[in-house]
């Protein structure tokens, strides 16, 4: 009986057909469970397009009729980022466990929100945050205790972004428009600070600095954090790119990611010995992989939010990143 629970496919509906939708279709079918059986646009056509590439049975123009119907399990939320809050706690109070691509929200606020509406529903919610449920992360977790009092965290992520060349020559593209909940720190500056918290929880002291377009959208940003015993800093770009690895530094010795937001390789350094060690895990699975494969477990088991992508987690993300948005936008 274990086993056949174990097989027993969830239902997904997706919500938003861009690329990122794409992968998670493609990730969650390396895991048997996964059913992607409804797709959701507000265009019917691009709906149809989606539903023929990935062989979805069903489509829908209306979310709350996705989200009303008996075939659909849970869903995952792939809209932008200013519609997370609104469409996830519908989603929720409908009777679907949601899935919500990061960042979780536009604010705090709208992130308390979403984790009352799963209480009150008793449903999943988890932050579709992929690099902090992979296994090379988890070597991160099993081996930081190697490298002694931690005195130091550095994560680079810089990804020139192809829309800013459109941004330069005057086109202004939902990555770079105001009120949309998105800029730098929203769309890849989240990986950096997320890790963080999963590692060390909230800092004591905030201070951040960064670029405003001429939308008022940041388009980079760097972030000193300050800890009882550590320090932490982070950078982010769309508007330039960076080789720079990111790394945990300790009195005892250090460990080096090749990248924060899909970590491939994983380097002990020891102070003493000068002994270096490759901890990375080879790659086995998609590394959407699992995400699904953590949201469908809890789903399973009867539990209703991860220990590593947790609600304090995603909760204290956005507060943190209230925090630097307010900063920037004030200095």
């Amino acid at each position: 009986m274990t086993e056949l629970l174990q097989i027993k496919p969830v239902c997904f509906g997706i919500v938003g057909t861009n690329f990122i939708s794409d992968w998670i279709v493609e990730a969650g079918r390396e895991d048997p469970r996964f059913q992607p059986i409804a797709i959701y646009s507000r265009n019917q056509e691009t709906a149809d397009v989606f539903a023929r590439k990935h062989n979805i049975p069903n489509t829908f123009t209306d979310l709350r009729a996705m989200a009303e119907s008996d075939f659909v399990d849970a869903i995952y939320i792939a809209s932008p980022n200013y519609l997370h809050a609104e469409q996830t706690i519908l989603c929720l109070s409908s009777g679907k466990h949601v899935l919500c691509e990061k960042p979780f929200a536009s604010n705090a606020a709208e992130a308390k929100e979403m984790i009352e509406a799963a209480r009150k529903y008793d449903r999943v919610l988890m932050e579709a945050m992929m690099p902090s449920l992979t296994p090379n992360f988890g070597q991160i977790l099993h081996n930081i205790n190697k490298i002694g009092t931690i005195r130091n965290y550095f994560a680079c992520y810089c990804q020139y972004s192809s829309r800013y060349d459109k941004f330069k020559e005057g086109e202004v593209l939902n990555a770079f428009k105001a009120g949309m909940s998105n800029g730098s720190l929203m769309d890849i500056g989240v990986y950096t600070i997320y890790p963080m918290v999963v590692l060390f929880g909230k800092p004591l002291r905030i201070n951040a600095s960064g670029l405003l377009l001429s939308t008022g959208v940041d388009g980079q940003g760097t972030i000193l954090f300050e800890y009882p015993e550590m320090l932490a800093t982070v950078m982010y770009s769309k508007i330039s790119d960076s080789i720079l690895q990111s790394a945990i530094l300790g009195e005892d010795g250090a460990i080096i990611l090749d990248r924060i937001n899909i970590i491939s390789k994983v380097t002990l350094i020891t102070r003493k010995d000068k002994i270096t060690e490759d901890l990375s895990i080879p790659k086995l699975h998609n590394n959407y992989y699992y995400e699904i494969a953590e949201f469908i477990d809890l789903i399973q088991s009867g539990k209703t939010e991860s220990s590593i992508n947790s609600h304090q987690h995603s909760l204290e993300t956005m507060e943190i990143m209230d925090e630097v948005k307010k900063q920037v936008k004030n200095r």
